[in-house]
């Protein structure tokens, strides 16, 4: 399809693709209802105004209620000032803001040479894409964590790094998941950054100790290690290894272990390799995805962690395959085998999403983020030599101008093409079925009877 010439041809398109965006997740998807931040709320009322203690606190009709640290309670204290339909909408304003840091942050320094039009069709891509929109659908906190994450990788991808660490710290006290970036900042040598994050980490502990002492005492000696409070690890929506394992009936803990060390392996020779070529955004981008796999249950709103890796993928060059993996993460394809998932097409075909984390963990292309460096010419050294004929004389000037004007050129040349891939990504429909397709689960991952209602009060 040829692209529009004019800006009224470009608003145009982009009205249409708006419209047609909008009719397909008013319609075609499951909606949540934003059942996480019902837990949430109801856990923080509860709290503040019923004197119960955070964990008390389940959802009418389920047996789901808070599963976080302590601290994540303590950062959401605003939500007790707050009614039903404002702490919704400081929902979605709160993960607004966090995607567009994210976006910022993986955009690189020339993120305005991308024009509206190219953001406009990227910010339609990624309404499609199902972790994000369940993100937005459930109330969710994973994009917060990632944007803080990511401040630390801005901060040491610009040299700043004396003050990186305690986006990791805090992003690991509200959720276990992301205290694997601290071993991402251990294997990069980059000690003060991890005793940073681990001091903040350990502070905020200590913060909500102080608060509710109770509530800590019971989350880190039985809430933390009973998974059933999060829900079952076979559930479809569970693409981890550990749901992988358990949905072939393989719930031993050896063999998970075995599967999580392995992982981890691979993931410290890659990050390893990604930090020694100086490319921040490959090794977070790689810790995410391992955070995703070794974790007990990786629900796929968690999978918002992948898309640093279809940055790393777009700027460096491989759009195809980054449109193609990112189409089937919009397809809810895994619902597909929402009741049964065994048989060979059950195991393929229900643990998609893991395949495709595993798949970017071994093969994320790593060490192409540096800005080229053209060798220093012998004429610019402080000790010049003499002119010859077969070498005539040269100005600093001169060559000066020259590499500039060569490194302008490079990193013109690498924005194109991260443009033009956002180009390429919008002309990937998909044709895999969706979630729509399958019946409503009785769990709030799947549910829309559970999770669309959000009329009940908090228990006195």
């Amino acid at each position: 399809m040829p692209r529009p010439l004019t800006d009224r041809g470009r608003a145009l398109l982009v009205l249409a693709l708006v419209a047609a965006v909008t009719v397909f997740t008013a319609t075609v998807p499951l909606l949540r209802g934003f059942f996480d931040l019902r837990v949430y709320y109801g856990a923080v009322h509860t709290w503040v105004h019923h004197g119960g203690r955070i964990y008390d606190y389940h959802v009418p009709g389920t047996t789901y209620g808070f599963t976080y640290p302590p601290f994540a309670a303590v950062t959401m204290l605003p939500l007790a000032l707050l009614g039903r339909t404002s702490a919704i909408v400081a929902s979605l304003l709160v993960n607004l803001a966090a995607l567009a840091v994210v976006l910022r942050i993986l955009s690189g320094p020339d993120w305005r040479r991308h024009g509206w039009f190219r953001w406009s069709l990227c910010l339609c891509l990624l309404a499609l894409f199902e972790p994000l929109r369940d993100t937005f659908s459930f109330g969710q906190v994973n994009l917060v964590l990632l944007a803080l994450v990511l401040g630390d990788c801005w901060l040491l991808a610009t040299g700043r790094g004396r003050w990186a660490g305690a986006g990791i710290g805090l992003a690991a006290a509200v959720k276990l998941t992301p205290a694997l970036f601290i071993g991402l900042l251990l294997l990069a040598g980059r000690r003060r950054a991890a005793g940073a994050a681990t001091a903040v980490a350990a502070a905020a502990t200590a913060l909500a100790v102080w608060a509710d002492p109770r509530a800590s005492r019971f989350y880190w000696t039985e809430a933390l290690w009973d998974t059933g409070r999060v829900g079952r690890l076979d559930y479809v929506s569970n693409q981890s290894l550990q749901g992988v394992l358990a949905r072939l009936g393989e719930t031993g803990r050896p063999l998970w272990a075995t599967a999580v060390l392995l992982t981890l392996c691979v993931w410290a020779w890659r990050t390893r390799g990604a930090v020694q070529a100086g490319d921040w955004t490959a090794a977070f981008a790689l810790t995410g995805a391992a955070a995703c796999l070794v974790s007990p249950i990786t629900w796929v709103h968690h999978l918002v962690w992948l898309l640093p890796s279809f940055a790393v993928l777009l700027r460096t060059g491989h759009p195809r395959i980054a449109g193609a993996l990112y189409a089937v993460l919009c397809t809810s394809v895994v619902w597909l085998w929402f009741d049964d998932a065994s048989g060979i097409g059950g195991f393929l075909g229900s643990n998609t999403y893991t395949w495709i984390t595993l798949g970017l963990l071994l093969g994320l292309p790593t060490g192409q983020s540096r800005v080229v460096r053209l060798p220093l010419p012998r004429s610019l050294s402080t000790t010049a030599t003499a002119p010859s004929p077969q070498s005539p004389a040269t100005t600093p000037g001169t060559v000066q101008s020259e590499s500039s004007s060569a490194g302008r050129d490079v990193a013109a040349a690498t924005t194109g093409a991260a443009g033009d891939a956002c180009l390429d990504l919008a002309r990937s429909p998909s044709s895999e079925p969706t979630g729509s397709t399958c019946p409503a689960a009785s769990k709030p991952q799947s549910s829309n009877s559970r999770a669309s209602s959000y009329t009940v009060d908090p228990p006195a």
